[in-house]
């Protein structure tokens, strides 16, 4: 790996911690030294998903999907918070949809999904990826790619165990075996959209804008937000499931169709994830004192680590209009 590259391995390294889990407010500001505990976890995490995504290619579907396996293995085998309802101060599931005779909470299967799948990952490789003038090119060598897998396992397994002093709680091997089928589906999926044959030139109309592109992406995922806050009170939570789940679809259509336009570039990609990224701070906000946290500790956590994130997105607009114009 070229040295020009270990900036952006750095950045990605405590970028998605910090959005994962300070920027969503479920972390206070004041834990932040904890960022670098949570980073061979999160960081390595984003890194491998990268890297393994652009060695099979296939873009951005292949990256999601191998996204949302991370999901899964972070909170299913990691801090086990599908399977254990203590993690979130509880005695039982019977409000967050446990799946019949295996005691796992699809409710918390879809946050983790949503969370992970977009934010955590997703949404740090585009931004970092903006400041990179050959995004779909791995940053690593083997020996690079081997060192990152062991920070990861080493930093997932030192996580593990604090959970499990914590909690004394074990998944039973079917919740187990469940959740790593699922991870393996995922990887296996990912594996077959990367050999698809590549599509042709684009036809049809040009793709949106990249302003109204990063303008749409905020106001879906603020959408979400909301609807999904609101409709916490007022239906079950499998029929709130069954919302988020028209609710994705609907989104990676529409990408996928804008994706597929004539025009669409890099620079529509920076503004999906410099739209989702800046919901986060409005939600982080509203998020953090729906756990409890002092209103002034939350908003100061928001804000200032808002501060951070609009800073970070705008020197990435920045080096890619270079990028671009060069």
């Amino acid at each position: 790996m070229t040295s020009s590259r270990w900036p952006r391995v750095l950045v990605l390294f405590l970028l998605a911690p910090f959005v994962g889990e300070f920027l969503l407010g479920n972390q206070p500001v004041t834990s932040l030294p904890w960022l670098l505990a949570l980073a061979p976890m999160y960081g390595g995490g984003a890194l491998l998903v990268r890297e393994t995504g652009r060695r099979l290619g296939g873009g951005w579907p292949v990256l999601v999907l191998l996204a949302a396996a991370y999901a899964l293995v972070e909170e299913g085998p990691i801090d086990q918070m599908l399977f254990n309802p203590a993690y979130l101060g509880l005695s039982s599931f019977a409000d967050l949809a446990p799946i019949p005779g295996l005691g796992i909470s699809a409710n918390l299967v879809q946050g983790s999904l949503t969370l992970h799948t977009v934010w955590s990952i997703c949404v740090p490789i585009a931004l970092v990826e903006g400041f990179d003038r050959e995004p779909d090119r791995p940053w690593f060598g083997r020996t690079g790619l081997i060192g990152t897998a062991l920070v990861f396992v080493l930093g997932s397994t030192a996580l593990a165990l604090m959970q499990y002093d914590r909690y004394r709680f074990v998944a039973s091997p079917a919740q187990f075996g469940v959740v790593g089928a699922a991870i393996v589906l995922l990887v296996a999926t990912a594996v077959v959209v990367a050999r698809r044959p590549a599509r042709g030139v684009p036809a049809g109309p040009p793709a949106p804008s990249p302003t109204r592109t990063g303008i749409a992406a905020f106001g879906f995922a603020s959408g979400y937000w909301l609807v999904d806050s609101v409709l916490t009170w007022l239906i079950g939570p499998w029929p709130l499931i069954a919302v988020w789940a028209a609710s994705a679809a609907t989104a990676a259509v529409l990408l996928l169709r804008c994706s597929h336009r004539p025009g669409w570039g890099r620079t529509h990609r920076l503004a999906v994830a410099g739209g989702l990224l800046t919901t986060y701070i409005w939600y982080g906000a509203v998020h953090s004192a729906s756990l409890g946290v002092p209103l002034v500790l939350g908003l100061a956590g928001a804000v200032g680590c808002g501060v951070v994130a609009v800073v970070l997105l705008l020197a990435a607009i920045r080096a890619n209009r270079r990028i671009t114009a060069a």
